[in-house]
């Protein structure tokens, strides 16, 4: 029996090699012990998905649940129906902005919200056990399919925010990926002109040269403004009439001064330590309390339910709007900028002007095991490197020293208003981080 162990975000695995159909019928075994009743699953576009789904559905099943297949729907759709459709549970086949040949398996509540590591843990035992049982004659579960999955999520975004666009030239890149129905058919009912690439999925061209990992090649020309999304449409980046990319951090900024000046913004925001150094003195000069967070999506929306906090989310483009969503929603975030754009009567890059962007370096050091980044970032040599880097930097740049949870990996991250004095300082302790042994 295979062991299957969850990450910071499910299983994850290259297809057929890291992660089987077997895995996944395992878990959905698992996850009809766990949840029963009805579980749905959605997926995005890799080849794997439908190999991977149809096993999981199997396996839910074979141990009595009712699984209830959505097709390929964007993670934060799947989340959005799964209350709509009085789910116990929900599961998503998909490795987000990874490429192609990998994949995952994510289960969220019937609430739509990440589990918790519990419920996780739970799972990891209860599909390693090959003596689970399995029923038979009435009691094995029905296999039913939601044909309009996608016009039932575009339908619900717009229930909560519809922003009139009226005149207004938008470009969507779906990234080849869950999106490429769901976003247009959303987008279209805007009264804008719209104009979509990445909506051509093949089952290997996911993430492939297009979406929020290759914003930059977005040709924003005739355009007010272009959204990319990522794989599975949880992330979003923007890019303004000039051309400039509006990432996380400043999407973040516009919703919280946005927010707060209508009186909306409850508790602050909820950030991560990877948030440039920009954003949290963009916040503090508009009176914004941050609660920040370590790396990933699941420390900020377990913060963002702790404080009551109405935006948070990452840099990388996965931003929660608790008003309206329970996870990271690419479409959402998009439609809510775009409403700000509306309401304001600005173009996107004035108003990203909330923030002004650090210079920042990112080193990564190589070591020799997970163990001895640990060792080495907690080593008293580190500590004095740290410090004097944090002297020499001031008031006006930071630096994050962390050791990677999956690689054997130190992470040396230095943020300045100089890029010299950013570089240099981000060098001179990756080099000591090289050089220290434990």
């Amino acid at each position: 029996m295979r062991e299957i162990s969850f990450g910071t975000d499910g299983v994850r695995g290259v297809a057929n090699k890291g992660l089987l159909p077997e895995d996944a019928f395992d878990l959905g075994l698992a996850a009809a012990s766990v949840f029963g009743g009805k579980v749905v699953v959605g997926r995005d576009t890799r080849r794997s998905g439908g190999m991977l789904s149809s096993a999981l559905v199997a396996g839910l099943a074979s141990g009595g649940a009712t699984a209830f297949d959505l097709g390929t729907l964007p993670t934060p759709g799947v989340a959005m129906l799964s209350p709509k459709l009085e789910a116990s549970a929900a599961v998503v086949i998909s490795a987000s902005h990874n490429p192609f040949p990998d994949n995952g398996i994510k289960f969220l509540s019937g609430e739509g919200r990440k589990l918790p590591d519990s419920e996780e843990r739970e799972l990891e035992k209860l599909a390693s056990n090959p003596s689970l049982d399995r029923a038979t004659g009435a009691g094995i579960g029905s296999v039913e399919r939601l044909d309009d999955a996608a016009k039932m999520y575009a339908e619900s975004l717009l229930e909560r925010l519809r922003p009139d666009a009226e005149g207004m030239n938008i470009l969507l890149d779906c990234a080849n990926g869950a999106a490429f129905e769901s976003a247009p058919l959303a987008f279209e009912k805007l009264g804008a002109k719209l104009s979509v690439v990445g909506a051509e999925p093949d089952g290997v061209n996911i993430n492939a040269g297009c979406g929020s990992t290759h914003v930059e090649r977005l040709d924003i020309s005739g355009h007010d403004v272009a959204f990319a999304f990522d794989g599975d449409a949880d992330r979003v980046l923007a890019v303004d009439e000039k051309g400039n990319v509006v990432d996380g951090d400043k999407i973040i900024a516009i919703l919280a001064r946005d927010l707060a000046g209508r009186g909306m913004l409850s508790k602050g925001v909820v950030v991560t330590v990877m948030s440039n150094f920009g954003f949290f003195k963009a916040m503090d000069s508009l009176g914004i309390p941050c609660e920040v967070t370590p790396v990933g999506d699941r420390h900020v929306a377990g913060a963002m339910r702790r404080t009551g906090a109405t935006v948070g989310g990452e840099q990388s483009g996965h931003v929660i709007l608790s008003e309206h969503v329970t996870t990271g929603d690419g479409l959402m975030t998009a439609l809510a900028l775009l409403d700000v754009m509306v309401r304001s009567g600005k173009p996107l890059s004035e108003l990203a002007k909330v923030m002004e962007k650090y210079p920042q370096k990112l080193i990564n050091v190589k070591v020799e095991g997970p163990r001895s980044a640990k060792e080495i970032a907690a080593s008293k040599r580190l500590a004095e490197a740290v410090a004097k880097a944090e002297a020499k930097l001031g008031a006006e740049g930071r630096i994050l020293l962390r050791p990677s949870g999956t690689e054997p990996l130190v992470r040396v991250m230095v943020e300045h208003e100089d890029e010299k004095t950013c570089h240099e300082t981000c060098e001179e302790v990756a080099d000591v981080v090289a050089k220290t042994k434990v």
